[in-house]
């Protein structure tokens, strides 16, 4: 009969512990899956601005540019 407790008690400590790390796994899942969708969004964000500046740029270097070509026209006249 103790054989058959100390069977029992063995199967029931591998199927407590077996739960536990089902548990740890689908936290460890959620919250990376949280983590994902920050960097994500923040990603997101940092390209939009830096679309936002390279345009600002861009459009600066091109008046600065026909500018320049104007008076350079202006000088040749």
């Amino acid at each position: 009969m103790k054989k058959v407790f100390a069977i029992l008690a063995i199967t029931a400590a591998f199927a407590a512990c077996n739960n536990a790390a089902e548990s740890t796994e689908k936290t460890i899942d959620s919250t990376a899956n949280a983590a994902a969708a920050t960097i994500d969004s923040t990603a997101a964000a940092a390209t939009t601005t830096i679309d936002s500046v390279a345009n600002k740029v861009d459009s600066t270097v091109k008046a600065a540019t026909d500018s320049v070509k104007a008076k350079v026209d202006s000088l040749k006249k």
